[in-house]
């Protein structure tokens, strides 16, 4: 299932920081995280609580989708969290390290109907990722590469082979129920050529889009989550050749020597999809 909202770049900003929760409302970004979790200390959580209620009270944030990721229900602040977000009016929030379905009971049994993000970052989550993709609130899995490449024990490759596994069996679950499915952070934000690799593998794989922990990262991840002059260009020749070959009775196209059957153009008209509604949230 395609997934009509564009999350190309998804932004992780502190809720403790006022200047970055103001700053977020001009920036580019088809979705932000708003952190109570890692990036806030211990002894700013309650106040970046009421913070980040004030900024989302206050507004200005157009078409972006306002994700707000809490503390575990397993912390001393983790439910009061959990209830202010629902009051903040989140499009939805996002719970860290999710391991099993029964996690999400939990929390959804504090905040009813508001969708549920997981962030799968745990080798038990990994395991778990198909059943957990089944839950009836949970909408998106956001991949946390850093916790799980630390549980794993690995080491930092380029190709990121060692968490292949663990990235696989999301995206199979993600893509079978119809999930989001946001990739993990690039660690090294002044690297553009290792976040513009990153992000193409990313984007070959299938995922929607890329969590990013800097602005400047951002327009790298919306040109390769985005799709391409070429592709549009492609996607409307097959759609264009297809329906020929159906008028003339035939099954099959073949545009640029390659076969083009009914497959094809539901991936087609998924990219156009997604180029009319990125056309759309920018024009917003």
């Amino acid at each position: 299932m395609a997934i009509a909202r564009p999350l190309r770049s998804v932004l992780y900003i502190p809720g403790s920081k006022p200047r970055a929760l103001d700053k977020a409302r001009s920036l580019p970004v088809d979705a932000i995280i708003f952190d109570l979790e890692d990036a806030v200390s211990p002894d700013e959580k309650e106040v970046a609580r009421g913070t980040l209620a004030e900024a989302l009270k206050e507004g200005g944030y157009g078409g972006r989708m306002k994700i707000v990721r809490i503390n575990g229900l397993d912390t001393d602040w983790g439910t009061a969290d959990a209830q202010a977000a629902v009051a903040m009016g989140a499009d939805a929030i996002l719970l860290p390290k999710v391991s099993h379905t029964d996690d999400l009971d939990g929390l959804t049994a504090i905040t009813g109907d508001t969708p549920l993000w997981a962030m799968m970052e745990t080798a038990l989550g990994m395991l778990n990722a198909p059943q957990i993709a089944t839950h009836p609130q949970l909408s998106g899995m956001v991949m946390g590469t850093n916790d799980l490449a630390k549980e794993l024990q690995t080491r930092h490759r380029d190709d990121r082979l060692p968490l292949q596994t663990g990235l696989g069996l999301c995206l199979l679950a993600a893509k079978a129920h119809g999930l989001a499915i946001i990739d993990g952070v690039y660690n090294a934000f002044k690297d553009e050529a290792g976040l513009q690799a990153e992000c193409a593998q990313g984007r070959d794989m299938g995922f929607d889009g890329k969590t990013l922990i800097h602005p400047a990262q951002i327009d790298i991840a919306n040109a390769a989550f985005s799709p391409s002059d070429t592709d549009v260009d492609l996607a409307r020749r097959q759609i264009d050749a297809f329906e020929a070959a159906e008028a003339s009775g035939q099954g099959v196209a073949v545009v640029d020597g390659r076969i083009v059957e009914n497959l094809h153009i539901v991936s087609a008209r998924e990219t156009l999809a997604k180029a009319d509604a990125i056309a759309a949230m920018m024009e917003g």
